[in-house]
């Protein structure tokens, strides 16, 4: 039997700009599924796992930067989404969660797949929503379509995120063969209009005020999309008005023409009287999460007198125990704006910058940071992830879309940092890692989802064993991309556990923490039909790289297997090794 009201909801979708659909099979789920499926603006994949469906949606919504819905049946199918929900609304990344559920009065009741579903994500999404089960009266089709208008809506809001909405349903699932699918062009749509948060000209005055009260003054980049628009107004202000920025290789800030982007190699050496020297009065920061330990603990000592933190979002973390103003608009307008304020009142008042020795302090070590990166002899030890990674970076092609997985890939990724391509348009690469809540699942299928958004560009997906073979299922999909490549680090452990304070001192580092495990990624390959080559040393490494991003029919896995005890001495001695000249 066909529920009108339930195939509308994909006639809202398509008409609202939501035409990709991630589902996972069920029979309480039909009906959506059937509406999505044979709707004709709407693409639609299916993928088993719903852990992994929710991450390959998120990849695609990263990329397409438009909201991507789930559908899944009731009962655990839906918890199963959570870690990727968690990850989606740390990251604002608008996803539509579509549940169905069984009719109220039978939860609790032993029936099968039946669960407490109303409300399930918590506090890591933007809004639940429960649709009626009954749509007898006109009122109820009123209700249910304008909360799947609210929840796109609230997705798509200043500050994406993930919204929930439950859907009971009750049996018969599915048509019968005469009955024939339409969708209803006169569906309630709800617009949004697009607008853009400004600051009026008194608070400006006031931020220009304290702007020009304050000599030392930092810029920190967190997480953030490559945003061309915002690169151009941050390389005015480092250049014009030589403004130190600082972002990690997750900030996409490799195209700034002077990035400080080598800080947790000099930060970590420091002695404490030099660390005060790098401490600014005023910090501004924009984005999200930070990878650097080293620079969140040495703005926690030694506090700025002010922290602006520019960005939309309702909740603003005070990460470094300093923050005295939230800017609440978009970062690229208040750049922007900051620039050409500057610029005005600077041609007005004749004045021009002099030399600035704590942003020269900054350039400085810098440098002397990125010389020691580019020189740090590998072939003096033996051969290590850290290394494989160095050479992966400097051959990267122009222009790939960059998954980083947690533990050790994207620290490592953030001592390397990515050199701006010189004379170039495109970034580089644009970087993407799941550091909303930094786990190691979903980075294989957050990258799949990555590729299958973006056809036409090479998508590189770096990992370590542990996260690979957590979320290998990424791969179990009929939808795998040609131009998805993984860079697999092997060291058969989780070699974080040898490098951090703790474990690595403990009798049972290797049984209990580091976890150590015999598998490599061969028979995944064969299984899910990857291109694989195993690389053990140096040479075989740089006669692989020559090829390995080449365009292919298949994707490839490049699978590099290394010692845990090596990896942790070269890193150990590449922190070590940097001195001030």
């Amino acid at each position: 039997m066909i529920i009108q009201p339930l195939l509308n909801i994909a006639e809202i979708c398509a008409r609202k700009g939501l035409t990709q659909v991630v589902l996972s099979p069920g029979s309480r789920c039909a009906h959506l599924v059937l509406a999505f499926v044979r709707h004709p603006q709407i693409k639609t994949y299916t993928i088993t796992d719903e852990r992994s469906a929710a991450f390959v949606a998120m990849g695609l919504a990263q990329q397409s930067k438009s909201p991507v819905a789930l559908v899944c049946t009731s009962g655990s199918a839906a918890l199963n989404y959570a870690p990727a929900i968690a990850e989606a609304y740390y990251q604002q990344v608008p996803l539509v969660v579509m549940t169905a559920d069984r009719p109220p009065e039978w939860i609790d009741q032993l029936d099968g797949q039946t669960i407490r579903q109303q409300n399930i994500y918590g506090r890591h999404i933007k809004a639940s929503f429960q649709l009626p089960v009954d749509f007898s009266h006109q009122d109820a089709v009123w209700h249910s379509e304008r909360q799947v208008n609210e929840a796109i809506n609230l997705a798509v809001g200043d500050t994406s995120a993930p919204v929930h909405l439950n859907i009971p349903i009750r049996e018969p699932f599915y048509p019968t063969p005469e009955e024939q699918v339409n969708y209803d062009r006169d569906v309630k749509i709800i617009e949004i209009t697009k607008s853009q948060a400004t600051l009026d000209k008194p608070t400006w005055n006031q931020l220009l005020d304290q702007w020009d009260a304050i000599e030392n003054k930092l810029i920190v980049a967190g997480q953030h999309v490559y945003d061309a628009e915002l690169i151009k107004a941050l390389n005015h202000l480092q250049e014009d008005y030589n403004i130190p920025i600082v972002g990690d290789v997750i900030s996409n800030t490799q195209q700034l023409s002077r990035s400080i982007k080598y800080h947790d190699t000099f930060l970590g050496q420091q002695t404490a009287h030099l660390h005060s020297s790098f401490c600014p009065e005023l910090l501004i920061t924009y984005g999200q999460s930070l990878i650097s330990k080293s620079l969140k603990l040495l703005l926690r000592k030694y506090r700025p007198r002010y922290h602006w933190h520019i960005g939309t979002e309702a909740q603003v973390a005070d990460t470094f125990q300093s923050l005295t103003h939230h800017i609440p608009v978009k970062p690229t307008y208040f750049f922007s704006q900051l620039f050409s304020d500057l610029d005005f009142k600077n041609m007005l008042d004749g004045e021009q910058d002099e030399d600035n020795p704590f942003a020269n302090l900054w350039q400085q070590h810098n440098q002397e940071a990125g010389r020691y990166v580019a020189r740090f002899p590998f072939a003096d030890s033996e051969f290590s992830e850290f290394e494989a990674i160095r050479e992966a970076l400097q051959v990267l092609p122009e222009n790939t879309l960059l998954h980083l997985a947690n533990s050790m890939a994207v620290r490592y990724a953030n001592f390397i940092g990515l050199e701006r391509p010189s004379g170039s348009t495109h970034p580089g690469a644009e970087i993407f890692a799941n550091r909303g809540t930094s786990g190691i699942d979903g980075s294989v299928s957050t990258a799949v989802g990555t590729a299958l958004a973006a056809p036409d560009r090479l998508v590189t997906l770096i990992t370590g064993d542990l996260a690979f073979f957590y979320d290998r299922n990424g791969l179990w999909n009929n939808y795998l991309p040609q131009n998805l490549r993984i860079l697999l680090m092997n060291n058969h452990a989780g070699g974080i556990f040898r490098i951090i304070n703790g474990p690595k001192d403990q009798p049972e580092l290797e049984e209990y923490f580091e976890t150590q495990q015999p598998l490599n990624a061969e028979n995944t390959a064969r299984d899910f039909n990857l291109d694989y080559t195993l690389v053990k040393d140096r040479q075989t490494l740089q006669t692989q790289l020559s090829t390995f991003f080449e365009p292919s029919e298949r994707p490839k896995i490049l699978e590099i297997e290394t010692n845990s005890v090596a990896n942790a001495a070269v890193l150990k001695k590449f922190r070590e090794g940097f001195v001030v000249e």
